[in-house]
């Protein structure tokens, strides 16, 4: 169902909520957690659970936070989206690094984070 919605939508990342009321960020799963820990391991993906190859314990933002936090938080944990929750840790919005690319104008900078994000963990 990840993967269908992933086509669907045209996205890599899918932030997983608790539930559809509360929205509270539970993880994040990404069309490489599907291609490494589904596919490439052999388990069937109607069978395995979201829960079972999600990410947790995600880096988050705020819609207030400076975009440079966001820059931080990006090159320190090599990951290319930060899910943005309120003060209650509910989803409103989820940031990449094509987000930042395609609307700051500052190519310096942006080659700078895309490469150090690049870095093997």
């Amino acid at each position: 169902d990840a993967a269908q919605l992933m086509k669907s939508e045209d996205v890599g990342p899918i932030p997983i909520v608790n539930d559809k009321q509360t929205k509270k960020l539970a993880g994040i799963v990404t069309d490489r957690d599907l291609a490494l820990k589904v596919v490439a391991e052999g388990l069937d993906p109607k069978q395995t659970k979201i829960e079972e190859v999600m990410t947790t314990g995600v880096q988050t933002c705020n819609p207030d936070d400076d975009v440079s936090n966001v820059l931080k938080l990006m090159e320190h944990h090599h990951v290319r989206r930060i899910p943005i929750v309120d003060d209650q840790d509910r989803l409103v919005g989820i940031i990449a690094q094509a987000d930042i690319a395609t609307r700051i104008d500052e190519a310096e900078k942006t080659h700078e984070v895309v490469e150090e994000i690049s870095k093997a963990a």
